[in-house]
């Protein structure tokens, strides 16, 4: 299974600039996925981050691997998305960062379920570039239907 961006964006509540999943390339419900991040210089936090040596903030990589496994969350839940629907990041283990992510750079987010238990998904996940690691955690996260 794939999913565009459009498609992406009926699963996620995020929007501009805080979207940071382009395109699920690979997605066994249940099991796994594969996303893709296009690291552009027009992003938001670059100017700041670092003006002479831009780097995407280790904490946007986390994020966007957290958005990944909430779209396998959702797409595994069996449960219809609407825009009443949010995903929440509860929690994180084990986070390393290996390689600094930057401009040009395509990121390959993989996210594997481990368990859900009692409404709490977790998962492990990892980030690479071009084959190598660049960040590696355990992510959890809550589905919630706002009212």
């Amino acid at each position: 299974m794939t999913m565009d961006i459009a498609q992406i964006m009926r699963h996620l509540p995020h929007r501009y600039p805080f979207l940071l999943v382009d395109r699920v390339v690979e997605m066994t419900p249940n099991e796994h996925i594969v996303a893709i991040k296009n690291v552009s210089m027009n992003e938001p936090h670059f100017p700041g981050h670092f003006p002479n040596h831009p780097v995407m903030p280790g904490v946007l990589l986390i994020e966007a691997l957290a958005q990944t496994a909430g779209l396998l969350a959702f797409k595994s839940d069996g449960r219809d998305v609407t825009e009443n629907s949010v995903i929440y990041f509860v929690g994180i283990d084990a986070a390393r960062f290996k390689r600094p992510v930057v401009p040009g750079d395509q990121v390959r987010m993989e996210a594997r379920i481990l368990r859900c238990t009692r409404g709490i998904w977790k998962f492990a996940a990892k980030a690479t570039v071009d084959g190598q690691l660049a960040c590696e955690a355990e992510l959890m996260c809550t589905l919630k239907q706002l009212v």
